[in-house]
C-alpha cells in the first residue's frame, strides 16, 4: 500500500518586502498522494453485475462503486439498468415488480419506462400532468452468460467493449462458477489474483506449485505476468478429473502460467487445459463483489467432438459447474486473508510493508493510473 507517497504540487509564494519582486515566486512543495486502498474506480468501463441467470423475471438489486442500481428485463427480455431510486419517496425500486416494459414502485405504484421516464402514476387526477422526473439509464449489455454494465459516460460506452468470455457458450469448454463476495478494497483482490505465490494458503486445493516469475509486460491498459510453474492436474483422459477429487492421482508436470489484468477484470491460463477469469463489479472502498469463472478444456478429446451435437452439449450441461466446491474453498480462504488485510490498512493506514513481487507493483500502478 502506498499511505506514504507523495506528488509534486506547485504553490505560490509572497516575495519578501523590499526584495524588489513584483509577483509571487513559484514554490514546489510535495503533497501525499491518496493511499491506494482509497482509490476509486475508473467508471468508463464495462463491469459485471449479474449472471443472466440470476436476472429473471423480478427487478435485482446491485450496487455499482456507490451507485444503487436496479435491473430487470423489459417484455423482449433485454436488460434494463436504472437508478434503484423512485423520485418519489426515495424508496428502492428494487423492491417492486416489472409490468410489461415498465418497473412498477412497491410504495404507490408508480411505473417508470426504460428510457427511465415516469410512465403511469395510478392516482393521477384528470387535469395532472405526469411528474417529469427521469431516472438515470445506465448502457448494459448481455454477453457470454454475464450482465455488463457501463457506469461512466454514457456517451462514451460503445467506445469499449467487456472483457470477452467465449469458453462460457463453447462446447469444448466445460465451466465453473463462484461468486466472491469480500469486505475489501478491490486492489487487495486483484493483487490476490496477480500473486502466484500465495499458494501455500490452499493447500491440496491448490492447482499451480513452484511458480518463478519469469516475464512482465505493463501499459496503461493490462499487466501481463508470465510464470513458469507447475501443476498437479493433466486432462489428458476422460476419467482424469477425477483428480479433483483424488489427490493421489495428481503428478506435479510443468506447466506455463499465465495472469493478466485487463483492467479492471482478471483472467488466467494454466497450460491448455484450465481458464480461469474474474470479473469484478467493485461497490466501495471496503467491499468488492465479484464472479470467478473456471474452465476445463476438451480440446484433447477429438473423438468426443465428432459426436452427435446433442450429445456433446448434454456433456457441457452435465458437467457445469462440477468444480465450483474446489472453488468455494478457495474463495473462503482468499476472503480471510483480504479481509485482513483491509482490517490491518484500517488499523494503520500509512503503513507499507515491502513488496517483492514485481506483478504487483506493476498492478498497484495501472490501479492508480486508472483511477486518477
Amino acid at each position: 500500500m502506498d499511505g506514504l507517497e507523495s506528488t509534486a504540487v506547485t504553490t505560490l509564494e509572497q516575495p519578501d518586502a523590499g526584495s524588489g519582486q513584483d509577483s509571487p515566486v513559484p514554490k514546489t512543495t510535495l503533497a501525499p498522494k491518496r493511499p491506494l486502498r482509497e482509490l476509486g474506480i475508473n467508471l468508463n468501463h464495462w463491469y459485471v453485475v449479474a449472471q443472466s441467470e440470476e436476472l429473471k423475471d423480478k427487478p435485482l438489486s446491485r450496487t455499482l462503486w456507490h451507485q444503487p442500481i436496479v435491473l430487470y428485463r423489459d417484455r423482449t427480455g433485454s436488460p434494463i439498468a436504472v437508478e434503484d431510486r423512485c423520485p418519489h419517496r426515495q424508496v428502492k425500486l428494487s423492491e417492486g415488480t416489472v409490468a410489461g416494459d415498465n418497473l412498477v414502485c412497491a410504495y404507490h405504484g408508480w411505473q417508470f419506462g426504460p428510457d427511465g421516464s415516469c410512465a403511469h402514476v395510478p392516482y393521477l387526477e384528470p387535469q395532472q400532468k405526469l411528474p417529469t422526473c427521469t431516472l438515470r439509464q445506465y448502457p448494459v449489455k448481455e454477453q457470454d452468460g454475464f450482465v455488463w454494465l457501463f457506469p461512466g459516460e454514457a456517451t462514451l460506452a460503445e467506445q469499449f467493449a467487456p472483457l470477452p468470455v467465449p469458453e462460457w457458450e463453447h462446447l469444448n469448454f466445460i465451466g465453473s462458477v463462484a461468486t466472491i463476495a469480500v469486505q475489501a478494497h478491490y486492489s487487495f483482490l486483484i493483487e490476490n489474483l496477480m500473486d502466484m505465490y500465495h499458494g501455500h494458503l490452499h493447500g491440496g486445493a491448490q492447482v499451480w506449485a513452484n511458480p518463478v516469475l519469469a516475464g512482465l509486460e505493463a501499459d496503461v491498459t493490462h499487466v501481463h505476468a508470465h510464470y513458469d510453474a507447475e501443476s498437479y492436474y493433466r486432462i489428458d483422459k476422460i476419467w482424469s478429473a477425477s483428480q479433483l477429487i483424488i489427490p493421489s492421482l495428481r503428478k506435479l508436470h510443468p506447466e506455463p502460467l499465465d495472469v493478466y489484468y485487463y483492467y479492471p477484470h482478471w483472467k488466467s491460463t494454466l497450460g491448455d487445459d484450465f481458464k480461469i477469469y474474474c470479473l469484478f463489479c467493485p461497490v466501495s472502498e471496503t467491499h468488492t463483489r465479484a464472479y470467478l469463472l473456471h474452465f476445463t478444456s476438451l480440446e484433447r478429446f477429438p473423438k468426443l467432438h465428432k459426436t452427435p451435437l446433442a450429445v456433446r452439449q448434454f456433456v457441457k450441461r452435465s458437467f457445469t459447474n462440477s468444480a465450483s466446491f474446489v472453488l468455494r474453498r478457495l474463495v473462503r480462504e482468499d476472503v480471510l486473508m483480504l479481509e485482513q488485510e483491509q482490517q490491518a490498512f484500517e488499523q494503520h493506514p500509512t503503513y507499507r510493508g515491502p513488496e517483492l513481487n514485481r506483478a504487483l507493483t506493476a498492478v498497484q500502478q495501472l490501479i492508480r493510473q486508472q483511477a486518477e
